[in-house]
């Protein structure tokens, strides 16, 4: 009988997860916390980061899928530091792997790899990276030849992830004929697909979508508003950015949710937190099970604290909604969705 009533509740949930026409989506931008190397002025969060996602973890927790960017390595010790052309613009972010399980426990099913930082630590990094999510269950994507895309089946549905950015070592952002295809193929193996860009010039200023290729230090960083665009027709059913630092307006093209930068979130030191910087958006959003836009949230928080002990807190203020709203209706004013200064996201 025991045996019976288990089967009958497998298939319920099964049926239900087949049944279901509303899908929800948690999204953030860059994450790292804190800092081990060089070793001697290593910079961690106080209790080891146990408080890093305190205020937020019941919002991450409550959907169906929650995607953010590790902007860095996880590695306890070694690997060879990258080296920069510019050295007043370089820097290193290695975090212990232990770390990876406060990811874990906040809610974190995806991870995009793919950024300027993923190959601090060159390849003994990478591959640290890769195993340390693998062993917790987090999906990922972001590295050439490695680990282009990623598949998560989870209550009937396969979520296919796919991550981009401009940098050695990643699925390049740059290369338009390289993303079309890897996207085309993911969209043949899965229901819904999911895509990351780390794309677009960094830093305060930088907040507006020009609609252009954009540069940093002299490195092609590519042009957001062209590439979601490219994702999308190749299939994709969203599209998440993040790269800038500063959060950038929001969009719909054929039905299809944009994010061009959700900023920082979790940059424990480091990473400047001044003004907008310090805005740290959690996005909520809802689609069909075709992927089509239903609705969304931008839920505001904004990074307080020291070196050492900075963590996203929930603003009531919603001082980053407001500021998403103020970009998308001058950058993006024909787009088809309406943000309310609430941070409620509808169509028009």
């Amino acid at each position: 009988m025991k045996n019976f009533l288990l089967c009958l509740v497998f298939f319920a949930t099964a049926i239900a997860a087949q049944t279901r026409d509303t899908l929800t989506f948690a999204a953030v931008g860059d994450i790292m916390i804190g800092l081990n190397y060089p070793s001697d002025k290593a910079i961690l969060p106080k209790q080891d980061g146990v408080l890093t996602f305190e205020s937020v973890k019941g919002v991450l927790q409550n959907a169906d899928i929650t995607i953010g960017n590790l902007e860095g390595v996880l590695l306890d010790s070694g690997g060879t530091a990258k080296r920069c052309s510019n050295p007043n613009v370089c820097f290193v972010f290695r975090m212990p792997t232990r770390y990876g399980q406060l990811l874990k426990d906040a809610g974190f099913d995806l991870l995009s790899i793919a950024n300027n930082h993923s190959g601090d630590m060159g390849d003994v990094g990478r591959k640290s990276s890769q195993a340390t999510l693998k062993n917790l269950g987090i999906g990922y994507a972001g590295f050439e030849g490695t680990s282009e895309t990623y598949i998560l089946e989870k209550d009937g549905v396969k979520y296919g992830f796919a991550a981009f950015a401009p940098n050695t070592g990643t699925v390049r952002v740059t290369d338009t004929a390289g993303a079309r295809k890897l996207i085309s193929d993911l969209r043949k193996k899965t229901d819904i697909v999911i895509v990351s860009m780390h794309i677009g010039a960094e830093g305060n200023g930088k907040n507006h979508i020009t609609r252009q290729t954009e540069e940093f230090v002299g490195e092609n960083r590519g042009n957001p508003y062209l590439f979601a665009r490219i994702a999308i027709d190749a299939g994709a059913d969203m599209v998440i950015g993040h790269g800038p630092h500063v959060p950038r307006a929001v969009d719909l093209y054929k039905g299809k949710f944009i994010a061009y930068s959700l900023g920082n979130f979790a940059t424990n030191t480091s990473v400047n937190i001044n003004g907008v910087s310090g805005y740290a958006p959690i996005l909520k959003i809802k689609t069909d099970r075709n992927g089509n836009f239903l609705g969304g949230e931008i839920i505001s928080a904004i990074q307080r604290g020291e070196n050492g002990d900075r963590r996203p807190i929930l603003d009531e203020t919603n001082a980053c909604a407001k500021e998403i709203k103020k970009l998308t209706e001058s950058d993006i004013p024909e787009t088809g969705i309406v943000v309310e200064e609430s941070g409620k996201i509808r169509l028009k």
